[in-house]
């Protein structure tokens, strides 16, 4: 049996331990509420970069390789990530090594050297450099769209930030950041795996109660919006055209959001999806399609992603959109949302198998203020109607929302015909 429990300790460190007997290692983790969205003007990517230095080395451990053993002898394996709005810092570990885990991470958050600053722009402008076409422009759809659906705020800023961002970085900048956003009431700790939470809440008073507390800057909301459909097209020398259909969405906490799941199960879910077997099985014309959801505090969006031959793009466009439209107007067969319901329902319950899943619901969920147990989720999943999902397509899916984005050999009238795809979209809403 699966159990959580949440402390908090005096400096307003979040703990939480999930418990899972059953199973053999323990998945440690950090989360803190601060990402790209955090990220003062010129400094974009300031918070991608941060995490990076903090494996540079601290006061104990002076080396990246020095973190990486220290990780390597309790079965670990360090690794972080950073998003528009959170960064975590986590690794597997043995279950009789949890406080050991905790010291290693205590230290590079609260004792870090920040060094290797250098070599670390080097490294981090080469990924930038991944995004950029020969002369220099963006060519990641993903980056392209968030400009268009957040225009001049940091939330349409790429995490990893720019190249002219990235040079400008500085230590000065890496330790304001860090005092400010790097603060124990903007963290969670959680520790899921067959561990028990009393050791657990000993363990992080031991090496996180000298964590000294500071008050929070205020975030920076989206407030602009534009209420028309956005094409952009950018030419890349790549042999395929890389499209994204994105559109503006609801925030994490929106009550439609188990409807936001459905519908991208129904839509791009997997081999059964609507436009899997539409643009795939049926018209030949790509290989994949993926479905992606953002849920930011205050705003959201649902992505499509596909690459297609320029000669195809129109057709591709074209029958996405039909796909699109026709979830808006017609209810989802009962059988088709039984299947999907019942995948949905079934994921959830495998969930139960993985620490470092249950690690996020908990750790992640509580960092957010989304905490649900799977059984929540279960029940609210079981009472999804077609009628809801329709009600938020609609919604969703209206021509304003949309942001249509094509990157690669564009050929003359393509820009044309896809304007005149989505001006048709928009005149059958």
């Amino acid at each position: 049996m699966i159990r959580h429990f949440l402390h908090t300790l005096k400096n307003g460190l979040r703990v939480v331990c999930v418990e899972m007997p059953h199973l053999h290692s323990a998945e440690l983790a950090i989360y803190l509420k601060v990402g790209g969205r955090n990220d003062p003007p010129g400094r974009e990517g300031l918070s991608h970069f941060l995490e990076h230095i903090l494996f540079r080395g601290t006061a104990e451990l002076p080396s990246s390789l020095a973190i990486e053993s220290a990780f390597e002898i309790i079965g670990g394996a360090p690794n972080a990530a950073t998003d528009a709005e959170s960064t975590c810092y986590y690794s597997r570990v043995h279950p009789d090594s949890i406080k050991r885990g905790m010291e290693i991470f205590a230290s590079m958050l609260m004792k870090p050297l920040l060094s290797g600053i250098e070599i670390e722009k080097r490294i981090i402008a080469e990924e930038a450099k991944e995004d950029l076409n020969e002369a220099g422009e963006e060519v990641n759809p993903d980056t392209i769209v968030s400009r268009m659906l957040w225009p001049r705020h940091p939330l349409g800023m790429p995490t990893i930030g720019t190249l002219e961002s990235i040079a400008a970085i500085e230590q000065s900048d890496l330790k304001q950041h860090l005092g400010r956003f790097y603060v124990p009431s903007n963290a969670v700790l959680v520790v899921s795996g067959p561990v028990q939470s009393r050791v657990v809440l000993t363990a992080a008073r031991y090496c996180f109660g000298g964590w000294h507390d500071e008050q929070l800057p205020a975030v920076n909301n989206v407030t602009l919006r534009r209420l028309s459909p956005q094409i952009r097209c950018v030419h890349d020398s790549d042999s395929q055209m890389n499209l994204q259909l994105a559109f503006l969405g609801f925030a994490r906490d929106d009550r439609r959001f188990m409807a936001l799941r459905f519908l991208r199960r129904i839509l791009a879910g997997g081999g059964s999806s609507r436009l899997h077997l539409r643009l795939r099985e049926e018209l030949g014309i790509i290989y994949s399609v993926d479905g992606a959801i953002g849920a930011y505090d205050e705003t959201g969006c649902m992505a499509f992603d596909l690459s297609t031959a320029p000669e195809t793009l129109i057709h591709a466009v074209e029958a996405a959109l039909e796909e699109l439209f026709r979830i808006t107007t017609t209810p989802v067969p009962g059988d088709e949302l039984e299947r999907v319901r019942n995948s949905y329902i079934f994921d959830l319950e495998f969930s139960r198998d993985s620490a470092y899943e249950m690690g996020g619901r908990y750790g992640w969920g509580e960092l957010m203020g989304v905490v649900r147990s799977i059984e929540e989720d279960q029940c609210e999943a079981r009472r999804i109607t077609a009628a809801d999902l329709q009600e938020t397509a609609r919604v969703l899916f209206a021509p304003e929302n949309l942001r249509l984005v094509a990157v690669g050999p564009w050929k003359r009238g393509m820009k044309k015909a896809l304007h005149g795809l989505v001006e048709a979209y928009q005149q059958r809403f």
